[in-house]
């Protein structure tokens, strides 16, 4: 077999749940709690058996605190990357109010075929779904033959992963993990299974 079709295993994580200094809605902050950290600790102990090489994570405080728990756990090295953060909630930033009501008729829009879909003054989701899979294609690119785990955001993995995985974009309602849940993708040069 050649090293094009070693496939990469890709554990796909929501961070551990968090707590934000503020009730307004927010793009960054969050640190995890009591319960986000044991939710880190768990997933750390679930992929124990996989031999994960590295962490890669997005950089927002929530995600980064998960990867060095569970990195921590598996004795390996946490990796940055700026395209797996979370999408931008624009305009919404510092309202009050509930981001997921709010977000709700962008993310319906995005799953009925809108590639202009938006939260007002932040990004198009399709460019958010362009940046997270140009990092997991680099992920898979590196990482041929071998598990590595991604900690990113629950947004981003409904959004992305339908695409990624060539799935109707309603498949991202499935997708919608609980802090420290996780989804296994593969990949190799002939595209992406889930599992």
């Amino acid at each position: 077999m050649s090293d094009l079709q070693c496939a990469a295993r890709l554990y796909v994580a929501r961070h551990g749940e968090a707590r934000y200094e503020s009730a307004q809605i927010t793009d960054d902050g969050g640190s995890l709690s009591a319960v986000g950290r044991q939710q880190a600790r768990e997933l750390a102990e679930r992929l124990r058996g996989e031999r994960i090489v590295r962490v890669w994570s997005s950089p927002l405080s929530r995600a980064v605190q998960t990867a060095e728990i569970v990195a921590a756990v598996l004795g390996v090295e946490v990796v940055v990357r700026e395209g797996l953060r979370e999408y931008s909630v624009g305009a919404l930033a510092g309202t009050d109010g509930d981001e997921a009501l709010a977000l709700g008729p962008v993310f319906e829009a995005w799953i009925s075929g809108d590639d202009t879909a938006a939260v007002p003054g932040g990004e198009v989701i399709a460019e958010v779904v362009d940046r997270v899979v140009g990092v997991l294609e680099e992920i898979k690119d590196i990482h041929r033959g071998e598990a590595v785990l991604v900690i990113t955001h629950g947004g981003v993995i409904a959004i992305s992963l339908p695409v990624i995985l060539g799935v109707p974009r309603a498949s991202g309602h499935d997708l919608m993990l609980p802090g420290g849940g996780s989804v296994l993708i593969t990949g190799d040069a002939d595209g992406w299974t889930r599992g």
